[in-house]
């Protein structure tokens, strides 16, 4: 069977870590191998995981954020499958299993996630429609929004070797921008089960710590746009989503009478018209 590293990235989630951790350990398939990556944590991640759990690989860092620090889980991984997964999140036990499975059935595909379960404030809640996660040439999929859960893919890794890491200047959004690289090569394979629970909230999500998360996203698809690697329909998809995601940036901008911002994006609208 293929080998597999789970990377786990952390910073100041003791209260949630030992979930996540548990939920990887009883794996009705096992991982090759576990690596924690400690992003600075103040709270005494490092020192509790080195008494509950010694046998499992510990990476400490100073705080550079979560794309630095997934980077560092993948460049040590020794697995020929990489699995990500949030320390505020959970596996189901069969998360490995059947994804492999999966796998096994279609091998010339590189990617795999699933579908997964919400929960915020220790409530379940029900996905939007736009949140329905699908398989196949997904890329004009991901361009609203982040259509693939971190916690709930498994990637190859000659795929990093190909379009490289998360881009450690995206403050957030990273994982959007990293799908919309991989998804624009690379067919996805999708689990329709609920693999994963992926936990809500809580204060230190990104989505609560920055304003207009579109900014990152807007960053992406121009990143992608100026690669020029994109076939005629996804680029004109690329584009026309941009440039929306700019206009609504533009109009807040307007309404809070934030100048820096509105020459910003009045050039960049400009600029791509």
């Amino acid at each position: 069977m293929p080998s597999i590293s789970v990377i786990i990235p952390t910073y100041n989630r003791i209260k949630t870590l030992p979930r996540a951790i548990e939920s990887v350990l009883v794996q009705t398939h096992p991982a090759d191998e576990l690596i924690i990556v400690d992003d600075g944590s103040t709270d005494g991640t490092a020192t509790w995981i080195g008494k509950h759990y010694p046998q499992i690989k510990l990476i400490k860092q100073q705080n550079c954020g979560v794309s630095t620090a997934r980077n560092r889980g993948i460049e040590v991984a020794g697995g020929e499958w990489i699995a990500l997964l949030d320390s505020d999140d959970e596996w189901l036990p069969e998360k490995l299993a059947k994804q492999l499975a999966l796998l096994v059935s279609e091998p010339e595909l590189k990617l795999v996630h699933s579908d997964e379960i919400w929960i915020r404030n220790g409530v379940r809640i029900n996905q939007m429609k736009k949140h329905t996660k699908k398989g196949g040439w997904i890329f004009q999929d991901c361009l609203p929004l982040c259509a693939i859960s971190p916690s709930a893919v498994m990637i190859h890794r000659s795929i990093f070797d190909d379009v490289g890491r998360f881009d450690e200047s995206l403050p957030a959004c990273e994982d959007y921008d990293l799908w919309l690289r991989i998804t624009s090569r690379y067919p996805a394979l999708y689990c329709d089960e609920p693999l994963i629970q992926k936990y809500g909230g809580h204060e230190d999500q990104l989505s609560r710590k920055y304003w207009g998360m579109d900014r990152f996203r807007i960053k992406a698809l121009v990143s992608i746009l100026e690669a020029d690697e994109l076939d005629e329909g996804d680029y004109a998809a690329a584009l026309e989503m941009m440039l929306g995601k700019a206009k609504v940036v533009l109009s807040g901008a307007i309404k809070r009478n934030n100048d820096d911002v509105i020459a910003t994006y009045e050039a960049l609208i400009a600029r791509w018209r």
